[in-house]
């Protein structure tokens, strides 16, 4: 008697970007925590937590939801593949709320030693949870990092389309993950300089939200004082829309055609095995 296939629905879509996102946010935040308040590690540490945290949390979610964890990466699906419009907005409060707990978990568990290094809770820490202008010390505008955020996430969507297009040469189903952790941990370490990489807007509105209310008073604001919290949304949004958009300029309607997976799931080696087939 054949198995009928478990359908997760919207609420098990939304559970799996909350965490996938989750998991992201707790590797990433954190090894930014023992960073800044320990002194343990260094920048390298940090781009390699970040992409090891995105690879775990595509691990965790990429069967359910497709393991988007970012609203720019959402959003520039519905644009150009098909994904569902109806599901935009809950993906985005889904993996907002999943980075906004994690936070919430590395500021209670690193409340002493981020006391001890900061005790005012000011801009010196504030860069555990969310991202600054040129880091919070170097001498980048606030429109510099609206600049570096548009390309940097750009560059993010334009390799994730090229690395999930089953039409393209996509990596094994199951090295998928590890692939686009690498791809982060390259953004960190070639465009980390002049605003911190977020290139998400859940993974800095999520945690900058969660040092708000946990003490941090101007999490809002950069170390100027303006209200930088929106550059790294709308950034992204708009680098997303773009980098997908020079993919399937550049690249996907000059691939063969061939037939992809459901929006929202996972190759897997029984897709792959068609997609060879239909190329002959």
């Amino acid at each position: 008697m054949a198995t009928r296939l478990k359908v997760p629905g919207l609420a098990g879509e939304l559970a799996a970007e909350f965490a996938g996102t989750m998991i992201l946010i707790l590797f990433g935040v954190g090894v930014v925590a023992q960073v800044a308040a320990a002194g343990i590690g260094d920048h390298d540490s940090i781009a390699w937590a970040w992409g090891l945290g995105v690879t775990l949390g595509v691990y965790v979610a990429a069967r359910i939801s497709g393991a988007h964890l970012n609203p720019a990466v959402t959003i520039a699906l519905a644009v150009f593949k098909g994904f569902s419009w109806r599901k935009v907005a809950p993906y985005a409060l889904a993996q907002t709320l999943g980075a906004f707990l994690a936070a919430l978990l590395v500021r209670w568990n690193y409340t002493e030693v981020l006391h001890a290094a900061d005790p005012g809770l000011t801009i010196k820490t504030q860069g555990v949870f969310s991202t600054l202008p040129g880091n919070g010390t170097l001498p980048v505008s606030e429109w510099g990092a609206f600049r570096d955020q548009i390309i940097g996430t750009a560059i993010l969507l334009f390799v994730i389309l090229a690395l999930t297009d089953m039409a393209n040469t996509a990596p094994g189903a199951n090295l998928g993950p590890v692939v686009v952790g690498l791809l982060v941990v390259a953004i960190g370490m070639a465009w980390g300089t002049n605003a911190g990489y977020a290139i998400n807007p859940a993974r800095d509105f999520g945690p900058r939200l969660a040092s708000f209310l946990t003490g941090y008073g101007g999490a809002f604001r950069d170390q100027t004082g303006y209200l930088y919290f929106w550059i790294p949304i709308v950034g992204p949004v708009i680098g997303g829309i773009v980098g997908a958009g020079l993919y399937q300029t550049l690249i996907g309607r000059f691939l063969p055609s061939a037939e992809e997976p459901e929006v929202g799931r996972v190759p897997t080696p029984r897709d792959e095995a068609e997609v060879e087939a239909t190329r002959g």
